[in-house]
């Protein structure tokens, strides 16, 4: 089973996992654990405005040497395109992390509350 990870989730798993949930971390430990490519991009403006210490390649790289994690490689336009059909957000990030997952209906790990109201197979 493959699961998707929102961002935070994936800061969290970097710095300080024992901020995830244990249904969470449950699910990361059982599933094959995936990323959408934007979740590369918002890393690294955080990492720009200063909210992390430390770049998506080398974030990214920890886990996937750490927890397998691996980077989803679904055409852009068909991720694009299960985005633009979420209408609950304004949050290009968001939009394109839910779309993302939407296109194999897979899990999406959060703890937004707005996803997990709108995004049925989100969880925490």
């Amino acid at each position: 089973m493959s699961i998707f990870l929102d961002t935070h989730v994936v800061v969290w798993l970097y710095l300080d996992a024992s901020k995830i949930g244990s249904n969470a971390r449950r699910l990361i430990e059982s599933s094959e654990v995936m990323i959408s490519p934007i979740v590369l991009l918002e890393l690294d403006l955080l990492y720009e405005i200063g909210r992390l210490t430390v770049n998506s390649q080398d974030l990214i790289q920890h886990l996937v040497e750490g927890i397998g994690l691996q980077v989803a490689a679904d055409p852009f336009t068909t991720v694009v395109s299960a985005a633009s059909k979420i209408r609950w957000t304004r949050d290009p990030f968001d939009r394109l992390i839910v779309g993302h997952a939407a296109i194999g209906n897979a899990t999406l790990v959060t703890k937004d509350t707005v996803i997990q109201s709108n995004y049925a197979p989100a969880t925490w």
